[in-house]
């Protein structure tokens, strides 16, 4: 058998109806260029979600304070007054085998004036070293110091939003004062920009001063508690055990006996990156499903061509037989005819793909990640699609009589 002969007759009988080749490659190509376009979207968003979950800190672990509960009403997580500075203090002593550093945060919704601006802003209280802790770069000046923490110092460091509402294009920030509240504070720094986050907060609408400070003239509190601790951990590795090593140090200075619960609740960027994980890869899912189910429509038209294609070409086929054409022969024709079919929707998909997924990560400004295998892949199963739904039609012309074939009106 001459596979070279057979692949060229293939090709012609492809070409005799180019229009009706070119549509029963229709589900074939919108298939594959959904899977490749899905696959792209999800994977960017994966990309885009790690990236967004490492710009919030170093190998991060938050403790939030126990929610507070009034009757029925539970308020929002951070509002609880379960934990202190001081429990952020005796993490960092006793835990310095697993922990890098470890700031508390005493957040204030705050009005910031600047002569005859003002803007409305949550104003942080951290730690020295949340720069650190929040892999967050200074873009100008500096941030505090621990002797400026100690002394409760009236500094601050704005993000590059807050110095767009409160200065002129171009106006030195550093060295200027502001007032939060009717409290002058000397700015000091001017945070990188970050932008938003995954949930759309700006990430550079913010101010950060001493949690000291901000406790003792923002809030005008003589408790320590504090809305949040930031713990920065050495490795990820270690989160499991540090999230036990936090948990009993924490327990036992909040004189919990065995079967109280937790006064506190711990969140890690793991979690968070599970969890934003699995909801992207639930719906690369569904929608890899609804592209499957496309794939499977255009296998059938296939199926369902190549079957009018047999009946149309009896005669043709009772010929090659009666001239010397085997069964194998014929039954590769109309395979290859398949496989050609699918194969050539395939690369149609995967080119359409590709530009589907740039011009909507283009347009809604998304990261497209488009991965090599992942075409490879998809060609290579549009060829095999091809030849699965291409068998039955190929076996059916195979088993015909050439006698009948030639008598066939």
């Amino acid at each position: 058998m001459n596979f070279g002969m057979v692949f060229k007759v293939a090709i012609l009988a492809i070409m005799r109806n180019k229009t009706r080749s070119l549509l029963t490659c229709i589900g074939i190509i919108v298939g594959i260029a959904a899977v490749i376009s899905v696959l792209a979207i999800g994977k960017g968003a994966s990309t885009m979600m790690v990236k967004e979950i490492s710009s919030m800190g170093n190998n991060l672990m938050m403790v939030f304070p126990d929610r507070n509960r009034k009757g029925a009403v539970r308020s929002g997580m951070g509002a609880g007054e379960t934990m202190t500075a001081g429990d952020a203090e005796a993490v960092k002593r006793e835990l310095g085998h697993l922990v890098s550093g470890v700031s508390p945060a005493v957040n204030v919704s705050c009005q910031l004036i600047r002569d005859n601006r003002n803007w409305n802003c949550r104003v942080s209280g951290v730690s020295y070293d949340m720069p650190e802790i929040r892999n967050w770069n200074i873009a100008e000046g500096r941030f505090f110091e621990e002797s400026e923490q100690r002394a409760c110092a009236r500094v601050c460091v704005i993000g590059t939003t807050v110095k767009a509402n409160l200065f002129d294009e171009g106006e030195e920030a550093v060295g200027a004062t502001i007032r939060m509240g009717a409290m002058p504070f000397k700015v000091i720094g001017v945070l990188a920009a970050k932008g938003a986050n995954s949930w759309g907060q700006d990430q550079d609408d913010t101010v950060m001063a001493p949690y000291t400070t901000v406790g003792r003239v923002l809030q005008r509190s003589k408790f320590r508690s504090i809305n949040m601790m930031n713990i920065s951990l050495w490795s990820l590795d270690d989160n499991d055990e540090a999230k036990r090593e936090v948990t009993a140090l924490l327990r036992q200075r909040h004189n919990l006996a065995d079967y109280q619960d937790d006064d506190f609740e711990t969140r890690d960027t793991t979690e968070i990156m599970n969890t934003m994980g699995s909801v992207t890869g639930l719906m690369t899912v569904l929608l890899t499903a609804v592209a499957a189910i496309s794939l499977l429509v255009g296998g059938i038209g296939i199926m369902n061509i190549m079957l009018v294609s047999v009946t149309e070409r009896i005669k043709e086929i009772g010929l090659r037989m009666a001239i010397g054409a085997t069964p194998a022969c014929i039954l590769w024709q109309f395979i290859l005819e398949a496989v050609v079919l699918s194969t050539v929707g395939g690369a149609i998909g995967v080119a359409l793909g590709v530009g589907a997924a740039k011009v909507i990560g283009e347009v809604n400004h998304w990261p497209i990640v488009i991965e090599f295998s992942s075409a490879v892949y998809s060609f290579l199963f549009s060829s095999f699609v091809g030849m699965f739904f291409g068998f039955y039609p190929a076996y059916r012309a195979s088993k015909l009589n050439p006698i009948d074939c030639l008598r066939y009106e």
